[in-house]
């Protein structure tokens, strides 16, 4: 409030306008007296004329202010859902950035049409598995094409069969679109872990499956008041519904298809097979890090001040983690690896993404540190057990989303963000943190278990993986037929030195 305002509320009114509202005053009395008694009798009726028409228009202006609020609110929604969106084409150049030359345009294709696919298979059905009223698995109202009975944006008055998601006074398209782009979020992380050797239509039909069935059942459990949510379990923005689960999906699917050509040596040792563009890879990584101030913020779903609170604990962790993970590298692979430090600022967001309204800046800044270490120590343990990650999409997702989610258990503090309960060292004990390891346990449990159903499905029908011949001369030629970078010189195998069929006349790392 101004002090201009303060000053004029603060004046007291002068002697000679106090004897002038005097003087009406007994004027106004002695014109009733005049009035015969029939006049007289009407008065009452025409005061209670006055105090309707007062209230009406104070109900008319109240109502104004609840319009004007749900505007700005479905406005921010909007606006943070776009981010998010954004987020596809930092996927599209992170991962096309880490791969080789000869497969750019495959990795482009998927990211294109991932979301494609997304947007259908969660209109289709998958919204209403997630959020239709239901049992503790998954919804059974309103399944199919967003149909159900649904009066949004009201909240106290919620009428419909969306009620899980009845908390946040917007649209109910609004709401719709925000999970949407949460859904593709999941699917793109497979697509990374896949790269360079799984059939175009295999990825196409994996994630239609995984967006309109596993992802909405295991989000009913948690966002969906759903089972897990019964237990007490709090993800705020989705280390485990969105992060773990593209990130388990993302593991049995490199575990399916098996490693690369070229990849590991027969006694089990990698080698490197580096991606051909770190430029496009650093894009992608800084336009992943704009990303997620929708990502997380925008999970308010509605103007509040918990958004600054939100955005910079979201900031802290992902340049911890960034400046972490360059220090790790660095002691242990002699080198400030380019990609451990993209990789990095990336497990910083998504180990935040649960804890993001619930702790304050030094815990985010500690969960940012130890994201930091973990994606780099993961990178070299999948590698180890000959998991072929090109993009360390599992070490990113799955990892730091788990870390995430237990650091809800660890550093939350009571009451903010919301959260009704503390974290081990905010004095809670360890009551939090178990519920958490719990939830995304089970989460994972579900999401491997539909995941491994559909990937043996798949590979026996249709079968998952090219031939050798085309993953040698590339997806882009064998799955396309069309080149990234045509007249270019390429690797016409993508097989690293010294390993048999490579060829001695190609661009490192193309």
């Amino acid at each position: 409030m101004s002090r201009l305002v303060l000053r004029k509320r603060s004046r007291r009114r002068s002697p000679v306008d106090g004897q002038a509202a005097s003087a009406n005053v007994n004027a106004f009395l002695s014109t009733i007296k005049k009035l015969s008694p029939s006049w007289k009798a009407t008065i009452p009726l025409a005061a209670l004329i006055v105090l309707v028409t007062g209230s009406t228009a104070a109900a008319q202006e109240l109502s104004e202010i609840e319009s004007l609020q749900v505007g700005l609110d479905t406005l921010w929604v909007l606006i943070a859902g776009v981010l998010v969106f954004f987020m596809n084409a930092g996927f599209g150049m992170l991962e096309t950035g880490f791969c080789r030359q000869k497969n750019a345009v495959n990795i482009l294709a998927k990211n294109l049409v991932v979301f494609a696919l997304s947007t259908i298979a969660y209109w289709f059905i998958g919204w209403g598995l997630m959020f239709g009223d239901g049992n503790p698995f998954f919804g059974t109202q309103g399944v199919f094409f967003l149909s159900g009975a649904d009066n949004s944006p009201a909240i106290d008055n919620y009428e419909g069969v969306y009620g899980a998601i009845s908390w946040t006074g917007v649209p109910l398209a609004a709401k719709f679109f925000f999970q949407l782009v949460f859904a593709g979020t999941a699917a793109t992380i497979v697509s990374g872990a896949v790269a360079e050797r799984i059939k175009f239509i295999d990825f196409v039909l994996f994630s239609l499956l995984l967006v309109g069935i596993a992802y909405p059942i295991t989000g009913h459990m948690v966002w969906g008041g759903g089972l897990v949510a019964s237990w007490g379990f709090w993800d705020f923005a989705g280390s485990t519904v969105v992060h773990a689960v593209g990130g388990w999906a993302a593991l049995m699917g490199a575990a399916f298809l098996g490693p690369r050509i070229g990849k590991y040596n027969d006694d089990g040792t990698p080698n490197a097979l580096p991606g051909h563009n770190m430029g496009l890879a650093t894009l992608g990584c800084l336009i992943l890090w704009l990303g997620w101030f929708g990502f997380n913020p925008g999970s308010t779903m509605g103007v509040s001040s918990d958004i600054a609170h939100i955005a910079l604990t979201t900031n802290l962790a992902a340049a911890f983690g960034g400046v972490t993970a360059t220090i790790t590298a660095w002691i242990l692979l002699g080198k400030p690896d380019l990609s451990m430090i993209i990789n990095g600022v990336l497990a910083g967001l998504v180990a935040i993404t649960a804890p993001c309204a619930f702790v304050g800046y030094g815990a985010a800044a500690i969960i940012g540190i130890i994201g930091g270490v973990l994606v780099v120590l993961s990178v070299g343990f999948f590698d180890k057990i000959n998991i072929d990650d090109p993009v360390g999409a599992i070490s990113v997702h799955l990892v730091n989303g788990i870390w995430g989610t237990l650091a809800v258990g660890l550093f939350a503090v009571e009451g903010l963000g919301g959260i009704d309960a503390s974290g081990l060292f905010a004095g809670g004990g360890l009551g939090l943190f178990f519920i958490q390891l719990a939830g995304t346990m089970f989460c994972g449990l579900v999401t491997v278990i539909f995941s491994s159903i559909f990937w043996i499905v798949l590979k026996a029908v249709l079968g998952i993986r090219v031939s050798s011949e085309e993953e040698l001369m590339g997806l882009d030629i064998g799955e396309h037929g069309m080149e990234a970078y045509a007249g270019f010189v390429k690797d016409a195998t993508g097989a690293p030195a010294g390993v048999p069929g490579s060829s001695p006349s190609g661009v490192v790392g193309s």
